[in-house]
């Protein structure tokens, strides 16, 4: 039964209060004015950071939102991923003629990051494994450069901190930070939390939310990859490096979740997970799956669910339960007083979060996404720290926890694999 608590501001003034606070709070309120904005007839150069097919996409999608825009630089840490990306993005049509990357501008290894943005570039897409984001953002900002960033921004609390620290310093020199949690930029799903938060269906009491789906792709392992290169091309699979697929994937359920609660933190959180389906080696050291209860200060519970096994069913979406009906936000449902559908148009959600951040560069206001891609992607490494702990934890737990993931330098050859997870036996670092 879910417990409402008494005497409490109402769920959906809270959201509109306290969204205002969490920006606050996190750094995205607010621009400098009366800056120099790119006109509308000054082309743009970008840069690509991370060649896989994430990043190829992104591209496309870049190039796609504003026909003043050229790809002029992509790196990867794998030269025939670069390779692979630059051939598939010269092969699609609508795009080609704008990709001007030459043989000069194709970097490869560690350093590629730096390269690419350092080529002459104005906007740079950073679509790497999670764990170099926050390297990668601060990069970025320091050498003046708008930022699409891909989900989610880092692996531990202190990456995520980086890069709240690193988003302010974005806002304070003017300076784009688009995130890549793209259901922000669905139109049907901002017409349904916008109803939501307009009262359709009274004051929300209880969110499930649930990513269950199957398995991804795994690249083998060739037998002349050092452990590093392995697992960095099966960077799924290692905590370090995706910071588990409750962060990496189901970090969109959580991130609805979280705006459907004004993007504030939870009091605690519980959990319970592991590995039942996915116990092979190659499958590095991350759960196959997760269940979390987050609690929030205004009595709102978040029943959170993710999965990746094969043969199970699958169901992607959140059920919001209020004291007047209930909503479903990816079907855009909301069974209130007054039933409602959302029947709109329906870009493509990637397109148009390129195109509103193209948009604001041009405007002189550039957009900052930075306070809810930071909360959001603590939510999902507090959700993996009870999972893996098996205790109950804190929001204070969590954002004082020191532990970085990852080895301490970046160089081919040896690196732990690490341990999985036993809950009640790994404790909180």
């Amino acid at each position: 039964m879910v417990e409402i608590i008494g005497n409490q501001e109402s769920s959906r003034r809270r959201f509109l209060q306290t969204s205002a606070i969490t920006a606050a709070s996190l750094g995205t309120l607010g621009f400098p004015q009366n800056v120099h904005a790119a006109g509308s007839d000054e082309t743009l150069k970008i840069g690509l950071v991370g060649c896989g097919g994430r990043g190829t996409a992104a591209a496309i999608d870049a190039l796609s939102a504003d026909p003043n825009t050229t790809l002029v630089a992509i790196g990867d840490t794998f030269a025939d991923r670069s390779a692979s990306c630059l051939q598939t993005l010269k092969d699609t049509p609508e795009v080609a003629e704008r990709v001007k990357v030459t043989n000069e501008s194709v970097f490869s290894g560690f350093e590629a990051f730096q390269k690419v943005i350092d080529s002459g570039i104005d906007v740079v897409l950073l679509a790497t494994p999670p764990h170099f984001r926050p390297e990668h953002l601060a990069y970025a900002v320091k050498q003046g450069k708008h930022s699409f960033v891909e989900k989610p921004v880092a692996v531990d609390v202190p990456g995520a901190l980086s890069v709240q620290k690193t988003c302010e310093e974005a806002r304070l020199k003017n300076l784009a930070v688009v995130s890549g949690l793209c259901w922000r930029y669905d139109l049907g799903v901002k017409e349904t939390m916008k109803r939501i938060q307009d009262g359709a269906i009274g004051d929300i009491v209880a969110i499930e939310s649930r990513y269950n789906t199957g398995t991804l792709w795994h690249r083998g392992h060739e037998p002349e990859w050092s452990d590093m290169e392995y697992q960095i091309r099966n960077w799924l699979y290692f905590n370090w490096l995706s910071g588990d697929h409750i962060n990496e994937q189901a970090i969109h359920s959580l991130d609805k979740s979280a705006w459907l609660t004004g993007d504030t933190q939870p009091v605690k959180a519980m959990g319970i997970g592991g590995r039942q389906q996915r116990t092979d080696k190659k499958y590095g050291n991350i759960f196959d799956h997760h269940v979390v209860f987050y609690e929030y200060p205004s009595g709102v519970r978040v029943f959170f669910t993710c999965r990746q096994q094969d043969n199970t069913t699958p169901f992607v979406d959140e059920i919001v339960m209020g004291t007047k009906g209930t909503a479903r936000i990816l079907t855009n449902r909301i069974n209130g007083e007054k039933k409602w559908k959302y029947r709109g148009p329906k870009p493509s959600m990637y397109r148009v979060e390129h195109e509103e951040m193209f948009k604001s560069i041009r405007d002189g206001s550039p957009i900052n996404n930075g306070g809810y891609m930071t909360n959001s992607t603590l939510l999902a490494i507090m959700g993996r720290m009870c999972t893996y702990t098996g205790q109950d934890l804190k929001w204070e737990d969590v954002i004082s926890n020191t532990e970085k993931l990852g080895p301490s330098k970046y160089e081919w050859g040896n690196v732990s694999e690490g341990t999985v997870a036993i809950p009640g036996n790994t404790a909180l670092a």
